[in-house]
């Protein structure tokens, strides 16, 4: 399977606490979130598709920050963008996708100070443009 990075898009229909392992509980207002993640080990952009099926059937307990943000009835998993990489460029991703974001989720192995942003806004244009301004081309997927 190719590595690469990805970013989910997720919908909060309405504002929620959600209990994000570690972190503690955390408010969430409606509108769009943005996770930025890397593929980067041996099943590669498979990771995204672990995400989706976590996100349909929650066939496990949550691991990461994302699985116990994705495991509340108010978010939705309404898009994935995709691209392939072998370099570790998610913490890039992360700082073209920037503005307000959820300090410290998914971002305990680097020193990024988030990788999950909060939009009021349908952010599937602005994601794209993310990908394009870290040099990578982005592969879109749409959830249903």
């Amino acid at each position: 399977m190719d590595k690469g990075i990805y970013c989910l898009i997720l919908a909060c229909a309405d504002p929620c606490k959600v209990k994000i392992g570690a972190l503690g509980s955390v408010e969430f207002q409606k509108g769009w979130y943005l996770y930025a993640g890397s593929a980067l080990g041996s099943g590669g952009l498979s990771r995204v598709s672990r995400h989706i099926r976590f996100f349909h059937e929650r066939y496990r307990k949550p691991k990461w920050h994302i699985d116990y943000l994705m495991a509340a009835d108010e978010i939705t998993l309404t898009g994935v963008v995709c691209a392939k990489t072998e370099e570790r460029l998610e913490c890039v991703l992360a700082k073209n996708i920037g503005g307000y974001s959820i300090a410290d989720f998914g971002c305990s192995d680097c020193s990024c100070a988030s990788h999950l942003f909060y939009r009021t806004d349908p952010p599937e244009t602005e994601v794209a443009r993310a990908f394009e301004k870290t040099g990578l081309v982005p592969i879109h997927h749409l959830i249903r």
